[in-house]
């Protein structure tokens, strides 16, 4: 926000670029490395369940019937 309306008060469309661009890169720096100060605390998941066998599941599956045209 801050590059477009920097941009439209001085009216170049390569300030407006370099800003955007500028605020893409530091908010990439802060968010994308395993940083520490993120890492104190990470959530617990639930555990993975089991649906069952694969066996059972063929067994229950019932036939598609195409529509004939």
């Amino acid at each position: 926000v801050i590059g477009f309306i920097y941009g439209y008060i001085t009216e170049q469309f390569g300030w407006t670029v370099y800003i955007v661009m500028a605020g893409f890169a530091l908010s990439c720096l802060l968010t994308l490395p395993p940083w520490p100060m993120y890492r104190r605390n990470p959530l617990k998941w639930l555990p993975v369940q089991e649906s069952g066998t694969e066996e059972k599941k063929a067994a229950d599956r019932k036939p598609k019937r195409h529509a004939k045209s």
